[in-house]
């Protein structure tokens, strides 16, 4: 799966004590009253209800109830000699300790979460999977999957029918997650995003309605079609993954990502993104017109009756899923990176602050950004260190869109990948 460039591709219960025998009552005692009933003669008026003792077995267990106080009796009788003490119970370990888990099984039977290489075997099969449904779209899929590792979030640009939104569902196919689409649009509302609180006549109280932002994968679809103030709504849900209303906060599901898709030509109608987020995307992935052999796939793959709204017909199953994404992360979190190599992504940072076309450079949450890319190709390249080869192969699709131009260079066809390519052409790399 390695590549120089990500874009040059196309209760528990104890046991209780138990009961000492009543001896028999001494020869010539009268026979007591039943339980609940006082003797002949005398007045019912301290009667024991019978839920509070239990029911009588015997005479002699009766009478030892009737000499209760408040019970009245006829007769005296001489006082029971004193019962031996019972045996200490045995402990009972309590319910909510599991038993202990079987070999290669965690406790209640589920498997064992699966190790690194495992994972890692997984998500490079995820590509083949994908291509079963979308076609000469790699590169796109390696950077959805990169940020998917780095619990980071997506930004998909391309012209209409380059199977941007088709791409988001067949990943979420191929992984089992959960995925909702939102269509952006001028009249949506934050509230129509995030869920609201609804009245509910039955119960005369105020519920949470849940938006579709509570799932694994949520497709914004043309996300700057929308005002500002709706898509300020994602920015508590992309930073802290969890929605507030009425300063309640609900966490997200995990996990979870936001996978935005924004047409680059169309200008009417839209609202573009404010840098600051922009600057909460992990990737822009960009999604080009597919060469003439794999439009011509395409083409065939459709009249050979493929159904782009039924991936199952095409053969799309699940080969990864949540524990293979968490392993995956918590792999890629241990892989080394030299000081050099440190030093390096600020220097490329720090480039862009300072190039003559840009009005707004790199900041250090970029420099993370790419920090955390670098790491996760690494892995995916089966290397437990990361190289100045991996900085170069992310550099474009994680800071693209953390280059804000001059309108002058913008005037004069300059791209922020035009920028990026003469900082990475000039900035020393380390050896």
């Amino acid at each position: 799966m390695t590549s120089p460039n990500i874009d040059a591709e196309p209760t528990a219960v104890g046991a209780g004590r138990p009961t000492a025998p009543t001896p028999d009552p001494p020869a010539g005692s009268g026979r007591p009253a039943p339980v609940g009933q006082a003797a002949p003669g005398t007045p019912d008026t301290h009667a024991s209800p019978a839920a509070d003792v239990p029911p009588a077995r015997d005479d002699a267990q009766a009478e030892e109830t009737l000499r209760r106080p408040g019970t009245a009796s006829t007769h005296q009788t001489p006082p029971s000699p004193p019962s031996p003490p019972a045996p200490p119970a045995s402990p009972s370990p309590p319910a909510s300790s599991p038993l202990p888990p079987p070999a290669g099984a965690r406790p209640g039977g589920w498997p064992a979460p699966p190790d690194a290489d495992t994972a890692r075997r997984a998500l490079i099969a995820l590509r083949g999977e994908v291509a079963k449904a979308v076609i000469g779209q790699d590169a796109a899929v390696s950077g959805l999957v990169v940020a998917l590792l780095c619990r980071g979030h997506a930004l998909l640009e391309g012209v209409p029918g380059v199977a941007k939104t088709l791409l988001v569902r067949t990943l979420a196919t191929a992984l089992s997650l959960d995925t909702k689409r939102l269509q952006f649009t001028p009249d949506l509302m934050p509230g129509d995003v995030t869920g609201s609180l609804v009245y509910d006549n039955r119960s005369s109280a105020f519920t949470f309605r849940e938006g579709p932002v509570f799932t694994n994968l949520l497709l914004a679809d043309e996300i700057n079609r929308t005002p500002p103030k709706t898509q300020a709504a994602l920015l508590e849900v992309m930073e802290e993954r969890q929605v507030s209303v009425e300063g309640t906060p609900r966490p997200l599901p995990t996990p979870f990502a936001v996978l935005a898709t924004q047409n680059p030509i169309e200008h009417e109608g839209t609202y573009p993104l404010p840098e600051a987020q922009l600057d909460r995307f992990l990737v822009k992935v960009t999604l080009p017109l597919p060469p003439r052999d794999d439009e011509i796939r395409v083409l065939a793959h459709h009249a050979g009756g493929f159904d782009p709204t039924n991936l199952a017909a095409a053969g799309v199953r699940p080969v990864a899923g949540p524990a293979e994404l968490a392993a995956a992360r918590a792999a890629v979190l241990a892989v080394a990176v030299h000081p050099e190599v440190l030093a390096y992504i600020v220097d490329l940072a720090r480039a862009t602050r300072v190039a003559p076309s840009v009005q707004l450079g790199v900041s250090p949450r970029g420099a993370t950004a790419l920090l955390a890319t670098t790491r996760a190709w690494a892995w995916l390249s089966g290397r437990g260190y990361a190289t100045p080869d991996d900085v170069k192969a992310l550099a474009r699709a994680t800071l693209r869109h953390r280059i804000s131009l001059r309108p002058e260079a913008e005037l004069d066809g300059v791209t922020a990948d035009v920028v990026l390519e003469q900082v990475l052409a000039t900035v020393p790399v380390p050896r």
